[in-house]
């Protein structure tokens, strides 16, 4: 009789503690899968920009640890180390702009998302060489004649980026005005 109790009491034992072993297994699998997705390091490009041969520092990076508090955070610093363009966009406001086409509903998939922009900002597509054509025609997205006509003549480069889904901002520098300026934007 003392026999048969403590086979089941050892029964009992067994069962439980594979009980508690399947728990922690799951629970470990659990936050594999539930990995937090951290904001990519800062992005930094040179390239002529305020010069035609000088080159000027262009970075961008997302900081801060939550979505609700993340920036996009866009500087231009000419070659004599001023600060000559600073671009801050809310991560929710950009992802309010893309959420129409992309079904992004996890903080994580958001936040990768966000870092497939920062880490596509400085594709050599965005860097306009120069920014204005001796042959291109101003249109309806110009904002500044004068300042798409000065571009054409002094051949200084121009930047594209996206502000969302259906709207891009191209940035140049004027000589004339010494600072940057938008000098087209399109859908």
């Amino acid at each position: 009789m003392i026999f048969s109790r403590n086979h089941s009491a050892i029964k009992i034992c067994i069962v439980l503690i594979g009980l508690l072993l399947s728990m922690g297994f799951f629970l470990s699998a659990c936050q594999f899968g539930s990995k937090k997705v951290e904001p990519s390091p800062e992005q930094t490009k040179l390239l002529p920009f305020t010069d035609t041969v000088k080159q000027d520092t262009f970075k961008v990076a997302l900081k801060g640890k939550e979505l609700k508090e993340m920036r996009l955070i866009f500087t231009i610093t000419n070659y004599k180390g001023a600060a000559i363009y600073k671009e801050e966009i809310l991560a929710t406001t950009l992802l309010k702009s893309y959420l129409a086409s992309e079904d992004l509903k996890k903080e994580s998939d958001k936040i990768k998302f966000l870092n497939d922009e920062v880490n596509f900002f400085f594709e050599e597509e965005h860097f306009l060489v120069p920014a204005v054509t001796s042959s291109e025609k101003p249109d309806q997205n110009v904002p500044d004649l004068n300042f798409y006509n000065e571009l054409k003549k002094n051949q200084l480069n121009g930047f594209s980026y996206s502000l969302g889904k259906d709207k891009t901002i191209y940035i140049a520098w004027s000589e004339k005005e010494q600072k940057v300026k938008v000098y087209y934007r399109c859908c």
